[in-house]
């Protein structure tokens, strides 16, 4: 984990599939900030690399949003840098390169279940879990005749147990093999899973800190696995979850909730100081009262992400 004895680097990972949403904004807001409030590197990576859901034009429309924010960047897909490309779906044969390394460790399998034959052995998640695989493929012979175009799986050890300390939650541990199981890292049409690109990623960039939301938590030990594997456990980053932005009566912020983007308060008139200090002191980035601030006083005025919000926040009712 990082522990200060490297250079800080944090990212800010966008998918392009739609105008910047203010939970995005506000994971953005404080990943930049704690590079800025120490002198470190901040990096912006367009996570694009499941095509069917990329949005024409939405990649630029974020960076423009992010801009009008006050945030940039010192790596990224128009900064350049020493990692390039930034851009997950230039970056395929780099993926293919980790992939083949666990192959050859024997750490891969097919999988040609599809989604309905996996719901019908495994057991039901409890809400907000997701399904554990059951483990159908793992011992097939990998030279019988397919139902479909398969998955690839990592092969999870038995007793994997990943702990970390996240910074604002504190300690974490997940048993992999039992909460997750094998778990997919491309698909049937190709496309590379979340898991394995991130934690490529992550730890080819050198990034020593992730800022995001509490809704990847989950994903946080299955990374942890990966770079260790990977021969990356040096370079494992130290993780902040930080929560969920909601509308103001605590229902979900869904992209097309009124306010729910930065594009529509821009566009509304709303001023980037207004919603830079709102983010800022709805998750306990800065104290104080709450005012306008610039991106810059943020990271100026930064407080320990041991310190920031852990509960949703709820948008201000004018921006509705």
């Amino acid at each position: 984990m990082h522990s200060g004895s490297r250079p800080l680097r944090t990212r800010f990972a966008p998918s392009p599939t739609g105008d910047l949403h203010l939970g995005s904004a506000w994971t953005a807001l404080a990943s930049w900030a704690l590079a800025r409030a120490s002198g470190g590197i901040t990096i912006l990576r367009v996570e694009d690399v499941d095509t069917p859901r990329v949005v024409p034009g939405s990649a630029a429309r974020i960076a423009t949003d992010l801009a009008w924010l006050g945030l940039e960047w010192d790596e990224g897909p128009d900064e350049g840098g020493t990692h390039a490309p930034y851009i997950q779906s230039a970056r395929s044969e780099i993926y293919d390169d980790a992939l083949r390394k666990l192959e050859a460790a024997g750490l891969t399998y097919l999988c040609d279940c599809s989604r309905a034959e996996i719901a019908r052995v495994a057991s039901a998640p409890h809400a907000g879990e997701e399904m554990v695989y059951p483990g159908t493929c793992r011992h097939s012979p990998p030279d019988r005749e397919l139902k479909r175009a398969p998955a690839i799986r990592l092969r999870v050890p038995d007793h994997t147990r990943i702990s970390f300390v996240d910074r604002l939650r504190g300690p974490n541990e997940q048993h992999v093999d039992v909460s997750v199981g094998d778990f997919v890292l491309r698909r049937g049409d190709g496309v590379y899973a979340y898991q394995l690109v991130v934690a490529v990623d992550d730890a080819l960039m050198n990034v020593s800190d992730v800022v995001r939301g509490v809704d990847l938590l989950g994903s946080t030990a299955r990374q942890i696995l990966l770079m260790r594997m990977l021969g990356f456990g040096d370079r494992v980053p130290s993780y902040t979850h930080v929560p969920l932005v909601v509308a103001p009566g605590g229902e979900r912020l869904a992209k097309r909730t009124q306010g729910a983007t930065v594009r529509e308060l821009r566009e509304r008139g709303v001023q980037a100081e207004e919603v830079v200090g709102h983010l800022a002191h709805g998750l306990g980035l800065v104290k104080g009262r709450a005012r306008d601030m610039t991106a810059s006083d943020v990271a100026k005025a930064l407080v320990p992400p041991e310190e920031w919000r852990k509960d949703a926040w709820p948008i201000p009712a004018h921006w509705q």
